[in-house]
């Protein structure tokens, strides 16, 4: 996809170089072009929806996203512009949700035979808690979290 995305934005750079030395009557006509185009490609999908690479999706939502939402509104796209918009508020928080999320590794599983005797201390003695058990596994050295089996007492 990372590829599929570039090559998308050396083509588009292409075109845009393209676009430099043409005059405002030529790139008029050009849009006038791709308008009708989108039209045609309206009335051929029949009101069934379009299905967009993820790289397409990217890359438009990027597009897109500098353009005020009253001219963004105007401009003839195959999805609305709540989707372009929605495609790239999603597109930030997948990004930050991955920037944000902790670098440690899990807690270890406790092991079998100390969640066997955690659950017989629990059995045996139904009026203890999970504090009182607790304590009573550190009198008999055991180093285990009091909240790894809070859970698993209710």
């Amino acid at each position: 996809m990372l590829l599929r995305l570039a090559c998308l934005g050396v083509t588009n750079v292409f075109a845009l170089l393209r676009l430099l030395p043409m005059s405002d009557h030529g790139k008029d006509a050009e849009i006038l072009a791709l308008r009708h185009q989108i039209g045609v490609l309206e009335r051929q999908l029949d009101g069934r929806r379009v299905r967009f690479a993820p790289g397409d999706r990217s890359f438009l939502a990027a597009l897109l996203r500098r353009l005020p939402t009253e001219v963004l509104r105007g401009v003839r796209l195959l999805v609305r512009p709540d989707t372009v918009m929605r495609r790239h508020r999603d597109l930030l928080a997948r990004r930050h949700a991955a920037r944000s999320r902790p670098k440690r590794s899990p807690r270890p599983r406790t092991v079998r035979s100390i969640r066997a005797l955690i659950l017989r201390l629990a059995r045996e003695n139904p009026g203890w808690g999970y504090r009182r058990i607790h304590g009573e596994l550190l009198v008999l050295g055991v180093q285990v979290a009091a909240v790894r089996f809070r859970s698993r007492l209710r």
